[in-house]
């Protein structure tokens, strides 16, 4: 069911998928609608019969947006949904699923069907994933995927637990996991796109894998990232 975040801008989650060795992620998906009614979908999560309708009171789907190589799962049922909608892929993933028409990469220039709605920003210089970060301005609500997490304690068992522990993933506080933090070997090119993110007035914050930031969420980005910008 979609839950409206913000004006124009509603999420809604998705089933529980398994990842690399037996770790388990539930998925989220964010709904934008344009000021001509067109929607962007980000994260498409599981298309059911139900979501398809409740999507499609709201507008026309146009956009569909996967925001980093790793969030791919359901996009080709979207894709054979609706044939005409536009495809937008992070780096990397036209490579992954050469099945997939994209119409265009995500880089460092505006999309210019959403410019002035719609902001983005590249996190350059990670080597498990380029995700691209987003920005709906009318919400003023910051969009990201698995660079930001938190699972609640006890959504891993046994050994898993321990491993999401050490990463942070069970933190008080969503932020970076540790992984993603090694994985950041171009620290200079992912301190140039935070600059472009630290000037986003965001108020909230979305994020794939954790509870939504529903106030400072400035100040909440500040604190996930301190580790890359001291």
């Amino acid at each position: 069911m979609l839950k409206e975040f913000g004006p124009n801008i509603w999420i809604t989650d998705g089933p529980t998928i398994a990842a690399a060795a037996g770790f388990h992620y539930p998925t989220r998906m964010a709904v934008v609608r344009l000021t001509n009614n067109d929607l962007v979908i980000w994260s498409p999560t599981a298309l059911t019969g139900g979501l398809r309708t409740e999507v499609e009171m709201l507008g026309k789907v146009h956009y569909l947006v996967p925001p980093n190589s790793l969030h791919h799962t359901f996009l080709g049922d979207w894709v054979h949904a609706y044939p005409d909608a536009k495809v937008y892929a992070p780096p990397g993933l036209p490579e992954i699923r050469k099945d997939i028409r994209f119409d265009g990469q995500f880089g460092d220039s505006p999309i210019a069907a959403w410019a002035g709605e719609i902001d983005h920003a590249v996190m350059w210089g990670n080597r498990i994933t380029t995700e691209v970060a987003f920005f709906h301005r009318q919400s003023r609500t910051a969009i990201f995927t698995d660079l930001i997490q938190q699972f609640p304690r006890g959504w891993f068992k046994g050994w898993r637990a321990v491993v999401a522990w050490l990463d942070l993933m069970t933190a008080a506080e969503p932020t970076v996991p540790r992984k993603f933090r090694v994985a950041f070997t171009d620290r200079h090119a992912a301190r140039k796109s935070l600059r472009h993110i630290f000037a986003w007035p965001a108020e909230k914050v979305i994020i794939a894998h954790g509870p939504p930031i529903t106030y400072d969420g400035q100040a909440f980005l500040r604190r996930a990232f301190r580790w890359l910008t001291n």
